[in-house]
C-alpha cells in the first residue's frame, strides 16, 4: 500500500504538469490512475477540476484535434517516470523500508568491519541509486544505506549508536507521525548527504550513467556533467578538495603568467580592488579586474577567461546540487512524516543556480 501511495503521488505530479500545459485529456489520465492506487479527498478535487477545464476548452476550442496529438509521443516518457521499474528493483526497495536498524538495512553482522560496511554499501547503493531505481520508495531506501553507512563507518557515532540502540527515546514522537514507514534515521544522523556520500565512494556520479533532464518542455539525453572531474575514491575529507584542484591550478597558472602580478588577475566578485566589469567574450561571464589591468597584465587574455568561465561554472553547478539536495530531502520529509503542507512546500523551492547552468548550457 505504501508503494501505491507514492507512485499515486508521481502520477498526480504528472496530472498536475499536464494540467499546466492544458493538455486535459493526459491529465485526467495520471489523476485517475492515482485515483486507482491510493484514492484521495485532493485527487477527487483535481479530476474534477480537470473535467471541468476540458469542458469549457472542448467549447471554446476551434482548431482541429491533430494539433492536441502533437504532444503523444511524450506520454510513453511521462509514463516511464510513473511506472519504468522492475519487480526486482520495488523488491530491494521494500526490504528496506522493513528494516529497524543500520545493520539490518546494510545486511551486515554487529561485527563487520569497516571494509565489509563499504562493500555491501557500494553494492546496495548501484542497486537503489535513483538514477537507475525508479521504483517508489528508492530515492528514501539509497538515503537510508547512505545514512546507515555513514554512522557505521564512523568509530564514535558507531560506538554511541551501538549503546543506545536503534530505538531512541526522542523519536518517538517522530514516530506518531508516520504510520507507513520506518523512520531510517532513528536519531543518529550524518552530517553528509546520501548524493555526496555516493560520490565519494564512486568518484562522482552514477559509473557510465547516463539520465534525463527536463529543459524547456523537452526531455534532453546527456552524459553526467561531473564525470569530468573524477578524481578520487576515498571517503574522507579529502574529496572536497580533489574537486577544486583543477580550479586552484588555473587560478595558479594565471597568476604566474605574469611576474609583477601577485594577487589573481580576476575576482568574480566587485570590491575596492576589482572594481573594473569585464565580461568573457564566450559565456558572457562578468568578472572584475584591477584598474591597471590593460598595462600590468601580460598573460593570455584568452586563457583568463577559460579559467573565468570554468570557476564560475563549477560554483554554479555545486550551488545546484545542494538547491537540489536542500528541495528532494524537504520532499523526503514531507512523504515521511505524511506533511502535505510540507510537500507543497517543497515543490515550490526555487533552484536558480540549477536554472543558469541550464541557461548556459543551451546558449
Amino acid at each position: 500500500m505504501d508503494s501505491n501511495k507514492d507512485e499515486a503521488e508521481r502520477c498526480m505530479e504528472l496530472a498536475e504538469l499536464y494540467l499546466r500545459e492544458k493538455k486535459y485529456e493526459e491529465a485526467e489520465k495520471f489523476v485517475r490512475k492515482a485515483q486507482k492506487l491510493y484514492p484521495t479527498k485532493e485527487a477527487e478535487d483535481v479530476l474534477a477540476k480537470v473535467i471541468m477545464m476540458s469542458k469549457q476548452n472542448q467549447k471554446s476550442e476551434s482548431e482541429p484535434t491533430v494539433r492536441k496529438r502533437q504532444a503523444a509521443p511524450k506520454e510513453s516518457i511521462y509514463t516511464q517516470a510513473c511506472s519504468d521499474y522492475t519487480k526486482e528493483q520495488l523488491e530491494h526497495v521494500k526490504r528496506i523500508k522493513k528494516c529497524k536498524d543500520y545493520y539490518e538495512i546494510l545486511g551486515v553482522s554487529k561485527d563487520a568491519t569497516d571494509s565489509e560496511i563499504k562493500k555491501t554499501y557500494k553494492k546496495l547503493a548501484l542497486q537503489l541509486h535513483p538514477d537507475k531505481n525508479k521504483a517508489p520508495g528508492a530515492a528514501e531506501a539509497f538515503k537510508a544505506i547512505g545514512n546507515a553507512v555513514a554512522i557505521l563507518t564512523d568509530v564514535e557515532k558507531r560506538k554511541q549508536y551501538d549503546m543506545y540502540g536503534p530505538e531512541e527515546e526522542r523519536m518517538q514522537s517522530a514516530q506518531t507521525h508516520q504510520n507507513h514507514s520506518h523512520n531510517y534515521t532513528r536519531g543518529f544522523e550524518t552530517d553528509i548527504t546520501a548524493e555526496e556520500l555516493f560520490s565519494m565512494f564512486f568518484g562522482g556520479g552514477f559509473p557510465q550513467q547516463e539520465f534525463y533532464m527536463r529543459r524547456s518542455g523537452r526531455w534532453a539525453r546527456q552524459q553526467d556533467v561531473q564525470a569530468q572531474h573524477t578524481h578520487s575514491q576515498q571517503a574522507n575529507g579529502y574529496t572536497t578538495f580533489f574537486q577544486m584542484l583543477p580550479v586552484l591550478l588555473l587560478i595558479l597558472l594565471t597568476m604566474m603568467s605574469s611576474f609583477f602580478i601577485s594577487d589573481p588577475a580576476y575576482s568574480l566578485h566587485s570590491n575596492a580592488k576589482y572594481s573594473v566589469l569585464r565580461t568573457t567574450r564566450g559565456l558572457k561571464v562578468p568578472y572584475y579586474v584591477k584598474e591597471n589591468f590593460h598595462t600590468e597584465y601580460q598573460g593570455s587574455l584568452q586563457r583568463l577567461e577559460i579559467s573565468v568561465e570554468e570557476e564560475y561554472l563549477i560554483k554554479l553547478r555545486h550551488d545546484c546540487f545542494r538547491e537540489k539536495n536542500y528541495k528532494e530531502t524537504l520532499m523526503w520529509k514531507a512523504r515521511n512524516f505524511g506533511d502535505q503542507d510540507l510537500f507543497t512546500k517543497a515543490k515550490n523551492v526555487e533552484t536558480p543556480s540549477c536554472k543558469k547552468v541550464e541557461a548556459m548550457r543551451g546558449a
